[in-house]
Formats: C-alpha cells, sequence, structure tokens
C-alpha cells in the first residue's frame, strides 16, 4: 500500500471513528446536530471540488493537470468518494485489474471483470499454479488490493476462482 494511499485510510478511520461516537451519544438532538453538520461539511467539499473540477477543465492544460490529480491516491480516492473522477468506475476497475494481471500472470495467474452491480465488483480468478497452496489466496488479495487502490466507493470484491490444470506437453514415441 501506498504511503498516500495508508494516508487516506488513517484519516478515513479517524473518520468513522468519529461519526460511530457521534451515533453512540445519548442526547438524540445533539446527535442529530451532529451528523446534520458532518453531511453539511461533505457536501460543501462535494460542491467546492467540482467547482475546482470545472476551473481546471478550462485551463490550457487541463487534460494533463487532471491526470496529474487522478495518479494521486488520495486526491483519486476523495474525487471517487463524491462521484466526481473523471473516469468511470468500470475504467478505473478495468486499469486496476490489467495492473494486476502483469503480476498474476508472471504466476500462472490471470483475472477478468465479470460485472460491477450495486457497489460490489465480481471478477474471476484463473490459475494454475496447483503447488502452491496459498496462490489463491494471493491472488484475490492482489486483486482486491488493485482495485480498493482506485475505487474506494466499491464496497466488496467477489471473486471466483476458476482452477486451470497446466498443459502436460505429450511426447510422440515411435519404435524403429
Amino acid at each position: 500500500m501506498s504511503e498516500s494511499r495508508r494516508e487516506f485510510t488513517r484519516r478515513s478511520d479517524r473518520i468513522e471513528e468519529l461519526v460511530r461516537r457521534i451515533e453512540g451519544e445519548a442526547d438524540p438532538a445533539l446527535r442529530a446536530v451532529a451528523q446534520e453538520l458532518l453531511q453539511a461539511v461533505i457536501e460543501l467539499h462535494g460542491v467546492a471540488l467540482d467547482r475546482i473540477l470545472t476551473a481546471v477543465a478550462e485551463l490550457p492544460a487541463a487534460e494533463a493537470a487532471i491526470q496529474q490529480m487522478t495518479n494521486d491516491a488520495l486526491v483519486s480516492s476523495v474525487l471517487s468518494l463524491h462521484g466526481l473522477h473523471p473516469a468511470t468506475l468500470e475504467e478505473r476497475v478495468t486499469a486496476a485489474l490489467e495492473k494486476a494481471r502483469l503480476y498474476l500472470k508472471s504466476h500462472g495467474g490471470d483475472v477478468e471483470l465479470a460485472s460491477i452491480e450495486d457497489g460490489a465488483v465480481h471478477v474471476r480468478l484463473h490459475g494454475t499454479c496447483g503447488s502452491c497452496s496459498s496462490s489463491s489466496d494471493t491472488m484475490r488479495s492482489t486483486v482486491e488490493s488493485a482495485i480498493y487502490d482506485v475505487a474506494p466507493e466499491v464496497a466488496t470484491v467477489i471473486a471466483e476462482t476458476i482452477h486451470v490444470e497446466p498443459r502436460q506437453n505429450l511426447v510422440t514415441l515411435q519404435t524403429n
């Protein structure tokens, strides 16, 4: 996991902890005000980010600037959470699977996107490494990490493992 991704995760965990504390507050009126405040701040940030992207899109080097922003894991994650990422969820997941595929192929595996529906990404893992007891777990973990890094809004990754037996090279024997 990259340093910026760890930082994003650390901050997200802190926010979740504070939200839990608000939800655990005994006074329902105070809890409602705190939740409304949180929602208002999130909406304000979303509107501000949308305006920033609109302004950047009008600059002469807009494409390069937007690409630089989306290459930053933290910025990309925040844009995704606000529904403002310039790439679609499917485009980001497909790119993540392409990256993961390089590693998987080096270990006799592969991955394909089956579907994306209701916050769940369904993938098919293909593997040939029968002698590796943890190869399926490693493949699954590699794919999950790749997807969550580019699409934090994904709720779950569902992986179906399809074991492929390695092909045996046949040798034809001839008698003289």
